[in-house]
């Protein structure tokens, strides 16, 4: 059964989100974040084959949830980074508790304040933006094989089926200092952002997120993007949170619920 939620209190902002352990694993390892009123949306993906996944994303997840609203673009990232590198710390700390074993997840965070947005990472989860009927992936994989695709050692084709595709390079909970990558801008109306755990990107190609999240309120587009993924087999957790400006929707229906 999925699991979904919508936030919606007074803002320009509508969202949605939904997730699903899939058709194989036996746990979801995967957590997700939606807090409008902070603004602050995310996906964490405990990583597989570690001890731990579950708590790992969970952790993460519940410090960012800690973020109070701000008073600044600028406090907002940094409180958004103060969070990650407490989760760090306490992953770390569990971690030597487990005689050093790796407890660990991806991260992909949303901040938007007033007209303004950042993105933040560690891994594979991505950010993606859809504005004017066009895709563009935010975020930039923390991962082997787009390593060696920005090199030029691998093509796009070949990224795609190179056996190591999902060993991820960076993670919260892996060092003492965690790498963080982040890009921001100013929001279009209309824009349109997408958060997924890469359970989704396995089986959904940028064009069907597109075409989905694009046509559809944000909850449904959330439903059915885990549908069609739920469909290809779902070999992995699968999260999505989609997140809609449309500051016209909220000046023509001041009565109605955003989030």
């Amino acid at each position: 059964m999925k699991d979904r939620d919508m936030e919606q209190t007074l803002s320009w902002f509508e969202s949605g989100a939904a997730t699903h352990v899939g058709k194989v694993r036996r746990q979801n390892e995967d957590s997700h974040l939606v807090s409008a009123h902070s603004g602050v949306w995310a996906v964490a993906d405990g990583m597989g084959g570690h001890s731990a996944g579950d708590l790992a994303s969970r952790i993460v997840v519940e410090e960012l949830a800690r973020i109070p609203p701000a008073s600044s673009a600028a406090e907002l990232l940094a409180n958004c980074e103060a969070r990650l590198v407490d989760a760090n710390s306490h992953l770390m700390k569990l971690a030597g508790a487990h005689d050093g074993e790796i407890i660990g997840t991806t991260v992909a965070v949303l901040l938007i304040y007033q007209e303004f947005f950042a993105c933040v990472w560690a891994g594979d989860s991505r950010i993606y933006r859809i504005r004017s009927s066009e895709i563009q992936q935010l975020s930039v994989d923390h991962t082997e094989v787009q390593e060696l695709v920005a090199e030029g050692k691998l093509s796009a084709e070949e990224a795609r089926a190179w056996p190591r595709r999902n060993v991820i390079t960076r993670a919260i909970g892996t060092y003492d200092d965690p790498e963080l990558e982040m890009t921001n801008g100013a929001l279009e109306p209309g824009d349109i952002f997408v958060i997924c755990s890469d359970g989704l990107t396995n089986h959904v190609d940028d064009r069907e997120i597109l075409a989905l999240a694009n046509d559809n309120p944000p909850q449904r587009a959330c439903d059915l993007l885990v549908d069609l993924t739920l469909d290809r087999g779902a070999t992995d957790n699968v999260t999505t949170v989609v997140v809609r400006f449309d500051p016209a929707v909220s000046a023509a229906a001041p009565s109605a619920t955003r989030g």
